[in-house]
């Protein structure tokens, strides 16, 4: 019995995946608001109600391949993160981490248009996607952790109407930094993936040509707004 259980969980898996590439190469020619399930079953050769015993729905197909999506990102961030966290600088790490999360989204253009690109009408993430949502952040806060544990971090006073803003996300994101770090940190991701989109999506064209030392150069800007780089305050 633990034999005939055990093919049909490998087959399940194979199926799953296969429905997942598929409905991948849709993103790549149709865009996530054309992704169909029936599409999905007739180009693997199933019906479509053999498809919904898989994803019962369109949306439940969209979460999978937005998860898969935000942890494939994430573990770019986090191997980054890992590979030069002992051996170099924060700033070094915190600038590696952001041509890792770049050099991801250029190689998966559909899939980060998934994630970061206009929301797909009438669907709603539901709470599974936070975790892995999450994970580039994390990556991030860690960086930031490091250096504030050993050298502390050169992060500019915040405006006074920032403050409480500023030690809500401190409490919810990473309380054992300061509420100062937090807010920066939080308005560097924002810029760090307004630079990815604005490349990826074209807003550079007849711009920018060198388009990878701008980026470098932007981080190592970013760096300097989280306290990476500079006389150390807090």
């Amino acid at each position: 019995m633990s034999t005939i259980r055990g093919a049909r969980e490998r087959a399940r898996i194979e199926v799953t995946a296969a429905i997942k590439d598929e409905a991948r190469k849709q993103l790549a020619a149709e865009g996530a608001a054309k992704l169909s399930l029936r599409a999905v079953a007739r180009e693997l050769g199933m019906v479509s109600s053999a498809l919904y015993r898989y994803f019962p729905s369109r949306d439940d197909l969209l979460t999978a391949l937005i998860v898969d999506a935000f942890d494939a990102i994430g573990e770019a961030a986090e191997q980054a993160a890992a590979e030069c966290e002992a051996a170099a600088p924060s700033a070094e790490c915190w600038i590696a981490v952001a041509m890792a999360v770049r050099e991801w989204a250029l190689d998966h253009p559909h899939e980060y248009a998934l994630i970061y690109g206009s929301p797909v009408p009438g669907y709603t993430a539901p709470m599974d996607t936070v975790g892995p949502a999450s994970r580039v952040g994390l990556a991030f806060i860690g960086i930031l952790r490091t250096a504030f544990r050993a050298d502390g971090l050169a992060v500019p006073p915040l405006a006074p109407e920032l403050c409480s803003d500023a030690e809500r996300m401190a409490a919810e994101f990473a309380p054992d930094l300061p509420p100062a770090a937090v807010a920066a940190l939080v308005a560097a991701w924002a810029q760090l993936f307004g630079l990815i989109s604005f490349e990826l999506f074209g807003q550079f064209n007849r711009v920018v040509e060198a388009r990878e030392p701008l980026f470098r150069q932007a981080v190592e800007g970013l760096a300097r707004s989280v306290g990476l780089l500079g006389v150390r305050t807090v």
